[in-house]
């Protein structure tokens, strides 16, 4: 039966961001152009005014995540989109939206690179950069999907944890999961679980910016409501204010990692498929999931045991999901599949730290691994 309110439509992964952003409240975008996301601001473009929400392309991609940054001070849920090039461009806004504890949703759906590299072309080359693309010790949220209904539905995870934590969130899709069309029921308009960033309650003259709390996020006013608010890329004081106080900044930087520490448990998002019993493990994550689940599926019918573990978000590292499996005692051997070099594949060497064996199934000339190859590859440890 289907729910009261649900919609059933045919959408591109891109088009179900955009679902996903209107659900949750997005009422500012500012962006430029670029393959293979476009689908994204077009979307929006549209939409957005018919809600009274806020459209802006911006002269690039720079500009683009600044202008979100200051519309989230000003109170906007805001998101932008981009591929590689114009993610390359957002490093230095991604840093300032970190330190300045701004709540902002980046979708990056990835191309081949480097450079301009292969617009057209899927590629998951840009994990290890959405972790160390800005300089500085400095917290991240990455998630990404592997379907058509998971773009929309981690569209609304990635505003409701900025939201939550007051820091930027990046959602990874690759060229497959943007551009693919699958058959999704979607909720009823109203009906998706909305988080709003937590709003002073005392007088101005109390308002702290940058206080010390029992999550360690404090209260975020919006400019305009009346208090004194000072924003800076600096390294800051409580008020806002750049200083050169030892303790200061290690407590502000401390702070800004602890938040996202104590939300480990609802941050660090996998999925597990016939892992119980497994002998050798796929480790994936995007469209290369889905191939590896009919790899998995294919070997169990012959009786071999082969499991998934499907990576939902990618920062901070899911290790807690590698340790379940390990412990089970069954586990002889992962194998991580990905459409780049092994940058994954680097994170579950050091999680693992030679209690198993690590292989790696890679492809980066723009074409997708192919179910067959990944199941040619586990049988070499089964």
């Amino acid at each position: 039966m289907r729910p009261q309110g649900s919609r059933e439509l045919l959408l591109q992964g891109n088009e179900a961001v955009v679902e996903g952003a209107l659900a949750v409240g997005c009422t500012f975008y500012a962006g430029y152009p670029i393959t293979p996301s476009t689908e994204i601001a077009e979307g929006l473009a549209a939409r957005l005014p018919a809600v009274g929400g806020t459209f802006l392309q911006m002269e690039d991609e720079i500009g683009s995540l600044a202008a979100c940054l200051g519309a989230s001070l000003a109170g906007a849920k805001a998101m932008t989109a981009t591929s590689g090039p114009g993610f390359s461009l957002m490093q230095e806004l991604i840093g300032y939206g970190c330190v300045a504890e701004i709540p902002a949703v980046i979708v990056n759906v990835m191309r081949g690179g480097p450079s301009t590299g292969l617009p057209t072309s899927p590629s998951q080359g840009d994990v290890m950069q959405t972790r160390w693309g800005t300089h500085g010790d400095h917290p991240i949220i990455v998630l990404t999907a592997s379907s058509v209904r998971e773009a929309f539905d981690m569209t609304v995870r990635a505003f409701n944890l900025s939201e939550k934590y007051r820091n930027p969130v990046i959602l990874l899709l690759d060229e497959v999961v943007g551009h693919m069309r699958e058959k999704v029921r979607l909720p009823a308009r109203g009906a998706v679980g909305r988080v709003d960033r937590i709003r002073p309650s005392m007088p101005p003259e109390w308002y702290a910016p940058y206080e010390e709390t029992n999550t360690g996020v404090p209260p975020m006013a919006a400019f305009g409501d009346g208090y004194r608010y000072h924003v800076t890329g600096l390294v800051h004081d409580r008020m806002g204010f750049p200083t050169q106080q030892k303790t200061e900044i290690v407590q502000g930087v401390n702070r800004l990692f602890r938040k996202i520490e104590r939300g480990f448990r609802e941050i660090c998002l996998t999925e597990e498929a016939s892992t119980d019993d497994a002998e050798a493990v796929v480790v994936a994550y995007g469209s290369v999931a889905r191939s590896a689940r009919e790899a998995v599926e294919e070997l169990r019918v012959q009786g071999r045991r082969a499991g998934l573990l499907r990576l939902q978000t990618l920062w901070p590292f899911p290790r807690a999901a590698f340790e379940r499996i390990l412990g089970r005692g069954t586990v002889r051997s992962f194998l991580v599949c990905e459409m780049n070099r092994g940058q994954v594949y680097r994170e579950v060497l050091r999680v693992v730290r030679g209690r198993s064996e690590v292989h790696k199934l890679t492809r980066n000339d723009g074409e997708l691994i192919t179910p067959a190859e990944i199941a040619k590859a586990l049988r070499e440890w089964l």
